[in-house]
């Protein structure tokens, strides 16, 4: 709507009722306008210019007041707007519309759709009740009613070092490597046969098996990256992403076993694993990674590459550090000390709960300090080795007989000179198998600090068999 100086107030009222509330915030002088009696009188006459002599204001003043008031809540309307009908694009979805109804339907709508938007919306279906089984069920087809809007938007470009960066590094490596399958893939005519297993199987057992290193590409997102989107209350990409993770490690574990026994069946199930795995790497790259930089911080960013080495990479390391420009009172440490908690190296413990899991470990825990003096042991309820407080700050070769002493001499020593780094025994007792492991401690500059016994009942670990991936609990 054009204002200008002879523009009624009415006519800005019937278009934008909210203006009789905004005004007198403007000055209270227009505060008259919210009496219906006083309104009904000025709207025959009152046009800006005389408002704005009765306000105080010059008249372009307040035009380009009330224009930018009008412009920032039509913005927020139709962002409002747009996300009510994209919600119904998905529920159609659901419904079962037809995908190229729903994408002529709101094609003009989506066109400025963001990556943001669409997790939003995901979110909000989640929030409001929808399974997220359905969800994911549905999230190829999801990306399908959008490609049009997404494929027109430029995907990341982070800087080398960057987790963002390695991701897409990744994805790169991940589809040479699937290239190398179909290449081979094609040389199989038609349906394929036995005969052509045994010709192409160990070709393509090499590559699934390089292409299967895509684990740590998928572990890092799970617990490096979906935690921080989880910090801001994004929670639909761990769930929906990480049950699709789980699709296509099972598609792998069934295409391996195909292939080790020759089945034809192997070329569907690569041939379906591709797919999937490129789906996934186009739902990363227009969706999640342009929704992560929108939402996250340089500083969140840094410590989620902290992590990332100790899970690994998938086929190639970040070849430069990236080091943004933080403000020194803004870095956060992982494992930042809180009130009352002890600092560790990933994460903080109040001494309750560092004393519980202890306690509450199934192995029976010793601690040694570097003086050879007994400083713990865990106080479990079935503990394997009898101990009683006694024995704290005990010297350690006086905690066992005459005949065994020499070995736990020989096994500190050993420790100390950095000569062995662990000592391991077995035994059988009471009709169980008992594991006894003894390990040094060093600390960052490479001093003993002393040594941790672990022993442990493993007699029903060594009757385990098979997989049982279902929690089976009798009732």
């Amino acid at each position: 709507m054009e204002l200008k100086a002879n523009t009624k107030i009415k006519e800005i009222y019937d278009k934008y009722p909210w203006i009789i509330d905004f005004l007198p915030t403007i000055a209270p002088h227009f505060s008259r306008l919210q009496d219906p009696e006083h309104r009904a009188r000025m709207f025959g006459i009152a046009t800006l210019e005389i408002a704005a002599g009765g306000g105080g204001l010059d008249v372009d003043e307040l035009i380009g007041i009330i224009q930018a008031e009008i412009k920032k809540r039509d913005g927020g309307d139709i962002k409002q707007e747009r996300k009510e009908v994209l919600k119904g694009i998905i529920l159609d979805v659901h419904a079962g519309v037809e995908m190229d109804i729903l994408r002529d339907r709101f094609a003009e709508l989506v066109k400025d759709v963001s990556a943001t938007e669409i997790a939003e919306i995901e979110q909000l279906l989640i929030d409001e009740g929808l399974p997220e089984s359905e969800v994911k069920r549905l999230c190829d087809v999801h990306v399908e009613v959008f490609k049009q809007a997404l494929d027109g938007k430029d995907i990341p470009r982070p800087p080398a070092g960057h987790p963002v960066h390695t991701f897409m590094v990744e994805n790169r490596a991940s589809e040479n490597i699937m290239v190398d399958i179909e290449n081979v893939l094609c040389e199989i005519p038609g349906i394929a046969t036995k005969a052509d297993m045994v010709r192409h199987r160990e070709q393509l057992s090499t590559l699934l098996e390089k292409l299967a290193l895509i684990e740590n590409h998928y572990v890092r997102k799970e617990n490096q990256l979906f935690p921080k989107l989880e910090s801001y209350e994004v929670t639909g990409p761990s769930s929906v992403m990480w049950a699709l993770h789980d699709d296509i490690r099972m598609a792998i574990k069934i295409a391996r076993r195909e292939l080790e026994e020759g089945n034809p069946k192997a070329v569907t199930s690569l041939n379906e694993i591709i797919i999937t795995i490129r789906d996934m790497i186009y739902k990363e790259e227009h969706i999640l990674y342009p929704m992560s930089l929108e939402t996250l911080t340089d500083r969140d960013w840094v410590e989620v590459r902290d992590g990332e080495s100790e899970i690994g990479y998938s086929w190639i390391e970040p070849m430069v550090e990236w080091s943004p420009d933080i403000a020194e009172e803004e870095q956060k440490t992982v494992g930042a000390d809180v009130m009352g908690t002890v600092a560790l190296d990933t994460g903080a413990l109040t001494p309750e709960q560092v004393n519980l899991m202890l306690k509450y470990l199934p192995v029976d825990i010793t601690f040694v300090d570097e003086n050879d003096r007994v400083a713990y042991y865990s106080a479990g309820r079935h503990r394997i080795f009898p101990r009683s407080p006694g024995i704290i700050g005990r010297e350690v070769n006086r905690c066992h007989p005459p005949t065994s002493v020499h070995i736990v001499e020989n096994i500190v020593n050993s420790f100390k000179n950095k000569e062995k780094d662990e000592a391991e025994f077995w035994i059988n007792t009471g009709g169980k198998t008992i594991h006894i492991v003894f390990h040094p401690l060093f600390d960052d500059d490479g001093n003993y600090k002393g040594t941790i016994e672990v022993a442990q009942d493993v007699t029903e670990i060594k009757k385990l068999e098979g997989e049982q991936r279902l929690l089976d609990w009798t009732i």
